[in-house]
């Protein structure tokens, strides 16, 4: 374990709960565990706290998708076929992340966002209810493009709130309602942290006794806002996903103009 004080190993331990219940209800709970690593860990390696984040954050996300899986309709066999995309996606968006300028993105992903939160304020029914009507084969297939390669993509671009759009992507292509697009996210964020978790251990670049023990909190965390957001439904998962999406349209911006 690196070289923390105990305070500062609290702090971590409840920013990893804190994030694991966020990424259970909608996802986006990176922006909050990363930027407590970051703090936590100023001496390391980026590549040692990213390494670090994604085993801690696969913890909680596996807990939270069985904690769905054993409620909830779950589409398992769809979640996964889109988490391969995303695999692929994403390992395509780091290759190409050296050739392509970041803060030329973000306007255009903050712009993005700005829209999804209109339409989730202003169309209060976004993700209520799931549609009566079968989806499509057609359909299915897009959300594999759109939701597997290319936020899969985004995440190898950029990263910030990735489960978040994942959770709006589904909700109105597979016109789920946001609990059961909060759990198939999950499914499909297993299947991408998996992949990069493997790559972070094999360059030894994961602190594995900090993050086995901030994986406790974030287990229990996100078993806690699953439970949450099975309990309360679409409308409580609606709140906490405009306030996530405000977060990252702020976070973004300050990386811009900050």
């Amino acid at each position: 374990m690196p070289d923390i004080s105990t305070t500062m190993i609290i702090v971590l331990c409840a920013a990893a709960a804190a994030a694991g219940w966020i990424d259970a209800v909608v996802g986006g709970g990176g922006l909050l565990l990363l930027p407590a690593l970051l703090l936590g860990l100023p001496n390391a390696q980026p590549a040692a706290v990213l390494g670090t984040n994604k085993a801690v954050a696969i913890v909680g996300t596996a807990g939270a998708a069985v904690t769905y899986a054993r409620k909830t309709a779950v589409d398992v066999k769809l979640a996964v076929r889109i988490g391969l995309a995303a695999l692929a996606g994403s390992m395509g968006g780091a290759a190409l992340a050296g050739g392509i300028s970041k803060d030329a993105m973000r306007p255009l992903v903050m712009g993005v966002l700005v829209v999804v939160a209109a339409v989730v304020i202003f169309k209060p029914g976004f993700g209520a209810a799931p549609s009566a009507s079968p989806v499509s084969r057609g359909r299915v297939v897009l959300t594999i493009a759109l939701a597997g390669l290319g936020i899969g993509c985004y995440d190898g671009l950029i990263g910030p709130g990735t489960g978040t759009f994942l959770v709006l992507a589904l909700t109105a292509l597979l016109h789920l309602d946001l609990v059961t697009a909060s759990a198939t996210a999950k499914i499909v964020n297993c299947c991408t942290n998996a992949g990069a978790l493997a790559m972070f251990a094999y360059q030894g670049m994961v602190f594995w006794q900090l993050a086995a023990l901030m994986a406790v909190f974030n287990l229990a965390g996100g078993m806690v806002g699953a439970r949450m957001a099975l309990k309360k439904g679409s409308g409580f998962v609606r709140g906490v996903l405009l306030t996530v999406v405000g977060a990252l349209v702020v976070k973004l911006g300050l990386e811009q103009w900050g």
